[in-house]
């Protein structure tokens, strides 16, 4: 996901755009670019690649000015080139862009029918165009932009600079958030709130089709339908200090040893320690009505909704549909009106899961959300939200956020086997006490980061790794491969372990290491058993098990991970902390960027 900030100060902004760049570096991001306004010019600098390269250019060739916009692009249309670097320009308008213009092709071709001419391969130099030609034209700022947004379709956030306002920007969003700063004679246009937090707490969120003018005395909001509207300012509790990495080497690494501590901050939400129960927000409708739950998300959130299902399933023996956002409008999916939708997302703003959101609301359904960011899109139109407290998330890979997520989605599970008549006071307390245990167990994993660190010497060299568990393990395994595949760019996949004599087999040989995941329980027993097909073809094992699982087959295994032994109930939780080490520690034994990963962004905002 891209990320923009604008500035109409009382100072040089250069080095405070560079600086609210490197806040969103944990996007995602192959090429950045600033644009400021001085002395009746549009002044572009841009550079592909990391930021530094940036600064760099921008020490050899400064650029001045009190007002400017600038951008990190996450490429969609267009190599990730300088001249594909944002922000774009004519001679009279720069803008920058997040999101995806789709009829960009019919747009570039009429404006080329009109003598304009294009230096990027770019959708969004389209929007530069038609805005500029307005300009040129004689239209002010605010009637070009006006014009020109109906025209667009697709997901943007923009920010529009104009050479001969340059104490005027203008923003707006459709699909793709945006929100505006207000300061002490400046203001600001931002992604998020993070990429504003230094600049000032005091910020207004764009709803779908708002567009905005800023100047230093304030903001001027309008709808969709260009009507004037007024957006709550409210503070925006958004840190600078909890985008640091402190001691640790790398983002990813320190939200790994966040986890005990921000699961802990989630399961306060979610239970009441002293009565022992599960404690949601005020529900607006009856979860014994439920008769079918619908989860659709992306990533790593929808192998959280891979092991909610067994909970749901399991507890309150509700039927439950699970969905990649991606694929969920387009098979056409048949929903039973009265039905839960349940969407989970760490930003709140994935455009794939957002849209299938707006479909299900569309057919009637109920709106549940599991997120990270309480004010993002989805959190503003749900009708149950439910955070997860994990802090901002600033590694691209996930890590914290999917812990809390199963955090919140094991609480709501219970919640509704309880309201189903499916689970007694007596075990309700039961899986309290469990829960509350969580913490104090993944921290205990977490104790194993040096073992786990010696061995990834093990596993960096290997072009292919198996993943293997059955039940909930069988997410975590697909889980772990995502990781290792992400951040360390070894061949991953994760299958149940039952499905390897059905094909996957084949690919076991010496030079494959396999993982296996096999908390000591009720289906410890078959695990092993597949253990032991992959061992008899001379596969490489690290069995991942608690003491007693080890004891009983860890002999003969490449290497063993000790875990805790925990209920069944938080095993998920806790057996996230050794695949995410392992993913960690072999990708920095690779040398690979841990916390940005080639190609990949934190947040996708467009489909």
């Amino acid at each position: 996901m891209c990320g923009i900030i604008g500035i109409i100060g009382t100072a040089e902004v250069a080095d405070r755009l560079v600086d609210g760049l490197k806040r969103m570096e944990y996007r995602g991001y192959d090429s950045a670019g600033i644009c400021t306004l001085h002395d009746g010019k549009l002044v572009r600098r841009r550079a592909e690649g990391k930021l530094a390269h940036l600064v760099a250019e921008l020490a050899a060739h400064p650029a001045p000015g009190t007002s400017g916009i600038a951008h990190t692009r996450w490429a969609t249309h267009g190599a990730p080139t300088t001249n594909n670097a944002h922000p774009h320009a004519t001679g009279e308008v720069a803008l920058v862009h997040n999101g995806i213009i789709e009829n960009f092709r019919p747009l570039r071709a009429e404006l080329q029918g009109r003598g304009r001419v294009f230096e990027s391969e770019t959708d969004t130099e389209v929007v530069a165009h038609l805005v500029s030609e307005l300009v040129e034209a004689g239209r002010s700022p605010e009637e070009a932009v006006r014009e020109v947004l109906p025209r667009l379709r697709g997901a943007f956030a923009l920010a529009i600079a104009f050479r001969q306002h340059p104490e005027l920007l203008i923003g707006a969003r459709l699909g793709s958030p945006l929100v505006v700063g207000y300061g002490e004679g400046e203001m600001f246009l931002g992604s998020d709130a993070l990429a504003l937090a230094p600049l000032t707490q005091r910020v207004a969120y764009l709803e779908e089709g708002d567009w905005v003018v800023i100047t230093r005395e304030g903001a001027r909001i309008f709808d969709r339908d260009n009507q004037p509207v007024e957006r709550p300012i409210v503070t925006s509790g958004a840190s600078a200090a909890a985008i640091e990495k402190g001691n640790y080497r790398h983002y990813m690494q320190k939200e790994i040893f966040e986890q005990p501590v921000v699961v802990a901050q989630t399961l306060r939400s979610y239970v009441r320690q002293l009565e022992r129960r599960v404690s949601l927000p005020q529900l607006d409708f009856d979860p014994s009505e439920i008769r079918r739950i619908t989860i659709v998300a992306c990533g790593t959130s929808f192998y959280a909704a891979m092991v909610a299902k067994y909970w749901f399933e399991q507890f309150a023996r509700v039927p439950v549909d699970i969905d990649v956002a991606s694929e969920f409008r387009y098979r056409e999916p048949v929903l039973e009106p009265g039905g839960l939708s349940l969407f989970i997302s760490q930003s709140g703003e994935t455009a794939d899961t957002l849209a299938a959101l707006r479909h299900c609301r569309a057919q009637g359904q109920t709106i549940a959300v599991v997120v990270n960011v309480p004010t993002s899109s989805m959190a503003r139109e749900a009708d149950l939200l439910l955070p997860t407290h994990a802090g901002p998330e600033i590694g691209v890979a996930s890590t914290k956020a999917f812990t809390c997520q199963l955090a919140v989605l094991a609480a709501l599970a219970a919640k509704f086997a309880v309201a189903k008549g499916r689970m007694d006071r007596a075990e309700e307390n039961a899986v309290v006490d469990h829960l509350l245990q969580a913490p104090a167990a993944i921290n205990a994993a977490l104790g194993h980061d040096e073992s786990i660190a010696a061995m990834a010497h093990l596993i960096a060299p290997a072009r292919d790794v198996l993943y293997l568990g059955r039940g909930p393990d069988y997410a975590l395994a697909l889980e772990g491969a995502l990781k290792l595949k992400e951040i360390s760019y070894i061949h991953a996949e994760g299958y149940a372990a039952g499905e390897m004599k059905h094909g996957p087999i084949a690919l076991i040989d010496e030079a494959v290491p396999v993982i296996v995941l096999a908390p000591s329980g009720p289906l410890f027993e078959k695990t092993v058993s597949n253990m032991q097909e992959v061992r008899a073809r001379g596969g490489k094992i690290v069995l991942i098990s608690d003491a007693e699982g080890l004891a009983e087959a860890g002999e003969g295994c490449m290497a063993t991970i000790e875990m805790p032994k925990v209920h069944p109930l938080i095993a998920p939780l806790v057996y996230a902390v050794p695949v995410q080490l392992l993913a960690y520690h072999t990708a920095c034994a690779k040398g690979t960027d841990v916390d940005q990963p080639r190609n990949l962004a934190k947040s996708v905002t467009v489909e």
